[in-house]
């Protein structure tokens, strides 16, 4: 079980790693859309992200509802984030 759980850790971490690079991209895409005025919220966008998170999860044998509502508040996360910067509250 002990090793077990290191891989698992180990794993966690890289998603956090990962999480943490999204970031950084959505820090990113909120600059260009206050550029070019957009809002933070693209609703065709968020199902095409939530979709597509599906679809993956699906393709690998995981519940594809369980990683839907994930991604879903993934991104309303982001969306927040992007708020944030949008106002003028930079991170």
């Amino acid at each position: 079980m002990n090793t077990l759980r290191a891989h698992i850790d180990a794993l966690d971490e890289q998603v956090i790693g990962l999480l943490a690079q999204r970031h950084a991209l959505i820090a990113r895409a909120a600059q260009i859309k206050k550029q070019i005025g957009l809002p933070a919220r693209i609703d065709d966008r968020v199902e095409e992200v939530v979709a597509n998170a599906g679809r993956h999860a699906a393709l690998r044998g995981l519940d594809r509802t369980l990683i839907e509502n994930i991604w879903r508040q993934l991104v309303e996360a982001a969306i927040a984030q992007e708020d944030r910067y949008l106002n003028g509250d930079r991170p």
